[in-house]
């Protein structure tokens, strides 16, 4: 199944994403992909998406990655809701009940 996804290449303490296409069999750190479909710079705030390619893509069958399902649904690419990417909160434990699990 194809994927669009983002990839990190900034340097360390630096961040910046490719948004490409790929195969999900790919880790996001393979450097493999198909076509690059725009890019995001967080510290900028600025993001440059493919639309076209982007919806030609997905009407032939690739699926997003939830956060680049938030981000077409922010600059009105995709319709539908967001998605929640957040882990979910475990509540804390204290001490005592940690010694009485081991």
């Amino acid at each position: 199944m194809l994927k669009i996804r983002l990839q990190r290449i900034g340097r360390k303490n630096d961040p910046a994403f490719r948004v490409v296409l790929t195969d999900s069999k790919n880790s996001t750190k393979s450097g493999k992909f198909l076509e690059i479909l725009g890019s995001y710079n967080p510290k900028l705030g600025v993001k440059t998406l493919s639309a076209e390619r982007i919806k030609y893509w997905m009407g032939n069958g690739a699926q997003c990655s939830d956060t680049m399902h938030n981000f077409l649904v922010h600059d009105k690419i995709v319709e539908g809701k967001k998605k929640n990417v957040l882990p979910k909160k475990k509540p804390t434990m204290k001490r005592k009940e940690l010694k009485a699990k081991k």
